[in-house]
This record gives C-alpha cells, sequence and structure tokens, in this order.
C-alpha cells in the first residue's frame, strides 16, 4: 500500500494551457476630415457625418451604442478662458458682458457641455474629436452645429432626450435675466419639452479662475431613453 501510494504522488499532473490572444493593435482617435477650404456653414453637419464615420471606420468601434439599453445617461463638463473683445455666447445667447469666451469656435460653454453629454451617453468620440479645433473649417462655427449633430445621432441610434439637467458656474455676469431665453433656445435645438430641460446658474464665491471672472465653466446630465 505504500509503494502505490507513493506511486500516485508522484505521477505528474496535467496541466491544461491556455492560448492567449494577441492584443488588437492601438487605432488613432483622431477623426479625419475632408480637407476643403471655404465651405459653406450648411455643409458642417455632413462633413461631421463623414468624420465620424471614417472614425468608427479606423477603430472598429460601432457609432451607434453596443447595446439596446432601455436608456443611457451621459455628462458633460466645459470651461473656457474670459477675455475682452469675444461676445459672451450662452446657450446660443448673445449675453452683454466685458468679455467673453476665447475659443475656436464660438465659446458656447453651455452648448459644448450638452453636446459632450449626449455623445458621452452614446458612448461616442467627444466634441473635441469630432470637431477638432485644429481644423479651420470649425473657425468661428456656431455652436448650434454641432448640437445638431448631436441630436441627429441620438435619434438615429434609437434614442430620445428623457430629461437634462445643466449647471453654469461663473462669476458675472447675472444669468437669471437671461435664463428663460437660454432654456427656450436649448429646447428649441433639441426638440424637447421645457419640462425636461433644466438649467442652473452657481457663482464660485469669488474663488479661483472661475470666482475671478477669468472663465466659466458648466456641467450637464442628460438621460436618453429608448424610443
Amino acid at each position: 500500500m505504500a509503494m502505490a501510494s507513493s506511486l500516485i504522488c508522484s505521477t505528474p499532473i496535467p496541466t491544461k494551457f491556455i492560448t492567449k490572444q494577441n492584443p488588437l493593435s492601438n487605432h488613432s482617435s483622431n477623426p479625419i476630415f475632408p480637407k476643403l477650404t471655404k465651405q459653406p456653414l450648411r455643409n458642417l453637419v455632413v462633413l461631421s457625418t463623414a468624420a465620424i464615420e471614417a472614425e468608427t471606420q479606423k477603430s472598429g468601434t460601432a457609432k451607434t451604442p453596443s447595446k439596446s439599453l432601455p436608456f443611457r445617461v451621459g455628462h458633460g463638463f466645459d470651461l473656457h478662458r474670459l477675455e475682452p473683445g469675444y461676445p459672451l455666447i450662452i446657450g446660443g445667447i448673445n449675453i452683454p458682458h466685458d468679455r467673453g469666451c476665447e475659443a475656436h469656435s464660438d465659446g458656447d460653454v453651455l452648448l459644448h457641455c450638452v453636446v459632450d453629454a449626449i455623445l458621452g451617453a452614446l458612448g461616442l468620440p467627444d466634441i473635441g474629436q469630432i470637431f477638432p479645433d485644429t481644423d479651420p473649417k470649425w473657425k468661428g462655427a456656431p455652436s448650434s452645429v454641432f448640437m445638431e449633430e448631436a441630436v441627429r445621432l441620438m435619434h438615429e441610434a434609437g434614442y430620445e432626450l428623457g430629461n437634462l439637467d445643466a449647471t453654469l458656474i461663473l462669476q458675472r455676469p447675472k444669468v437669471s435675466p437671461h435664463k428663460e431665453a437660454i432654456r427656450a433656445n436649448l429646447c428649441k435645438l433639441l426638440g424637447a419639452d421645457p419640462s425636461v430641460v433644466n438649467l442652473k446658474a452657481k457663482t464660485h464665491e469669488k474663488v479661483d479662475s472661475l470666482g475671478e471672472n477669468r472663465s466659466i465653466a458648466a456641467h450637464t446630465v442628460v438621460l436618453l431613453m429608448k424610443k
């Protein structure tokens, strides 16, 4: 019995080896836009669509959500430096102020933030990748163009806006006199009922660049519902 036990214990135990798959090669995340000059504004959305398609073909990532979820949540954040000599445009509304957002486009911090929230909910590249500030075609472009494309992508993916909650952070000027005009324009761009679009504004208690009126920021959360 002792010999049998010894033989059994000394028998090597077969081991199964699992071959690891080679990782996929990395792909660049920067979209490729057609090099056009003096492109009419009405064609900007067409160009951005082509850019997204080029990006998804190159990266192999689906441009619509991979899972058909009943709802999706996205968060957006944006911040711009305030400088003299620029218009201050918030939510598509020109706000009287002694300085405005220095940016490649019109610098609309709120619309940029909403666009990023929608794109994030859809699992798509952010606004900086789809509309890069290195491309001259977006120089001075109204942010409503970016919003129209984000809304188109939302509907194409089979979703509609459940609700939106946005917070502006700036020391000056006071947003309250313009709040309803901003919210109405947001509803128009989103094709949404006013009851599902909320807008708040906060100061930064005179702390850092926001509180010193040297910058403006926004946070946005969106809920997208399956149609």
